[in-house]
């Protein structure tokens, strides 16, 4: 009976630790979606963005069923870098569920152009954005994300 004690307590810490690890590697691989938000021109950060993502990654943000396949999403975040220099994506809260990643962030940056139609003069904006990513084999398959979009536009339009 002892040795059947001993034994259950060495695989449960066992598969306690593999999973804490994989539960790690997971979150370190969603960074680096985040680190190339904020990171939007640097080619180093698209090569790990790319190594995070599957091939066949894709980027949901509504049901318009217009989804951006990963070259798509790529050059959407060019030219977010482009028009907002100081674009930074702070990740403040990360929680795994099975192979769900759920992240809430925080994005602020000053255009240096019109944004969405508003040109905000020099203003800046801080907004809440909220994903679901989906990692299989170790990459992210698939994002949900909802960012606040309105709530810049507002902050950018404010007098």
């Amino acid at each position: 009976m002892k040795i059947f004690r001993t034994f259950a307590l060495a695989t449960a810490l066992l598969v306690s630790t593999m999973t804490a690890s994989a539960i790690a590697d997971d979150k370190a691989v969603v960074q680096n979606f985040y680190d190339l938000l904020s990171n939007p021109t640097s080619q180093s950060h698209v090569v790990e963005f790319k190594a995070a993502t599957s091939e066949n990654w894709e980027s949901i943000g509504d049901y318009s069923g217009k989804n951006k396949a990963r070259e798509q999403f790529l050059g959407q975040v060019r030219g977010f870098g482009k028009l907002i220099p100081d674009l930074n994506w702070a990740v403040e809260e990360m929680i795994q569920s099975g192979d769900r990643v759920v992240v809430r962030s925080r994005a602020t940056g000053t255009p240096e152009g019109p944004l969405f139609g508003v040109d905000g003069q020099g203003k800046g904006f801080d907004i809440l954005t909220i994903d679901i990513h989906t990692i299989e084999g170790g990459k992210i398959i698939r994002s949900y994300h909802v960012e606040d979009w309105a709530g810049a536009i507002r902050q950018l339009r404010a007098k």
